[in-house]
């Protein structure tokens, strides 16, 4: 079996729950991990784009890192530990691993010129200080770093700890082709909210390490796939690609995400921490309109 078998599946990208007045939500913490490992998924990613990691102080980053751990029992969680500078990378990284983290994922830091070797060193150094996979999150929206598909394929034989791949780097099913061609040893899970969830998966992706409100419709899509119902997975994805649309929202896309977790009952504030857009009335009449049209106005 595969030195690291968990890492593949659905990983939910999970929020990160605030009081109304914006200071963080710890006893929530393990209501949203309950609520999303209710829902099927095979592992929880958190403090990644989504789930604000940036915006929490280095104390918040550990309570909330235990308190997935946690709740989550022996369901795998991955920790976003992302940071500009390389020792910072590392250190999150330690940190993580130290408090139990069963993977941790790390996007490039952002760099004035793309350089190869910038990047390798980075990445080099992370593998070297830690004994749990490291996804590498390819997303240059986020990162403003392209990583191209050599570098990627190379990194994974340099360093197996980094042959773990989070591709959101559009068109995402035609990278995961190329990647998969040139290293057949990669794992790459899709992302970008789950937009391309099916066609990732055709390409070769071994799952979706992505936030949605409703994990359990990305899990039917996944474990149809999985056994060979392609029909089915196809059936599932398609009933629900307009949610998925609706919430990928740019700008938005946080605002939305939380408030249908609040709506569920899996977050008590719907709050995230500023810099973040509100919604308006017309985006929540239209998110209403769209639930009721696909049977989950009742929410649950």
């Amino acid at each position: 079996m595969e030195e690291h078998a968990f890492l593949r599946g659905v990983y939910n990208i999970t929020p990160t729950p605030f009081h109304p007045d914006g200071s963080l939500d710890v006893a929530s913490v393990a209501t949203v991990t309950r609520f999303t490992i209710e829902r099927g998924v095979d592992g929880l990613t958190i403090l990644g784009v989504m789930g604000e990691g940036e915006k929490l102080t280095d104390a918040e980053r550990d309570q909330v890192i235990a308190a997935t751990i946690e709740a989550a029992g022996d369901v795998p969680v991955c920790v976003g530990a992302t940071h500009a500078a390389t020792d910072g990378a590392v250190a999150h990284c330690r940190r993580a691993q130290q408090l139990g983290a069963s993977a941790v994922m790390v996007g490039p830091p952002r760099l004035a010129r793309s350089s190869d070797a910038a990047l390798r060193r980075h990445y080099l150094a992370i593998a070297e200080a830690v004994h749990v996979p490291v996804v590498v999150q390819d997303h240059p929206p986020s990162s403003g770093v392209f990583m191209g598909v050599e570098f990627l394929a190379n990194l994974a034989d340099e360093a197996p700890l980094c042959r773990y791949l989070k591709l959101e780097d559009e068109p995402s099913p035609v990278k995961i082709g190329q990647v998969l061609a040139a290293n057949p040893e990669a794992r790459v899970f899709g992302g970008l909210g789950g937009l391309m969830m099916l066609e990732d998966l055709r390409r070769g992706a071994i799952g979706m390490m992505t936030g949605f409100a409703f994990p359990e419709i990305l899990v039917r899509v996944h474990r149809a796939f999985a056994r060979g119902d392609g029909d089915e997975a196809a059936a599932v994805f398609y009933r629900y690609l307009p949610l998925i649309r609706f919430e990928n929202q740019a700008r938005v896309n946080l605002a939305i995400r939380k408030h249908l977790y609040h709506r569920r009952g899996a977050l008590a504030s719907p709050r995230a921490r500023f810099p973040a857009m509100d919604l308006d009335a017309g985006t929540l009449a239209d998110l209403e309109d769209l639930l009721r049209r696909l049977g989950l106005a009742g929410g649950g």
